[in-house]
């Protein structure tokens, strides 16, 4: 006996919003417009995916750079010359 699970996924709509602490763990809310929009409904199964917005200061500040942004552009002038 074969049991197959065939599951349809479908790109719906995508929405920005922000995590909000709900005991020991994080949760988000789905506006009214979006469930009405793509019709969900209570106990209805449903895909998030994850995308964390970085801060570009924690980005850059986790960099380690050989050259100051100074001597960098000191290079650059020489070069002009």
């Amino acid at each position: 006996m074969f049991i197959y699970n065939y599951t349809l996924i479908k790109q719906m709509a995508e929405i920005e919003v922000q995590t909000r602490r709900w005991g020991n763990s994080l949760g988000i809310t789905i506006p009214k417009k979006i469930i009405d929009q793509e019709h969900l409904s209570e106990n209805q199964t449903v895909i998030i995916e994850i995308k964390k917005v970085a801060d570009i200061r924690t980005f850059f500040n986790s960099m380690k750079f050989i050259k100051s942004a100074q001597q960098l552009k000191d290079e650059m002038r020489e070069g002009w010359g």
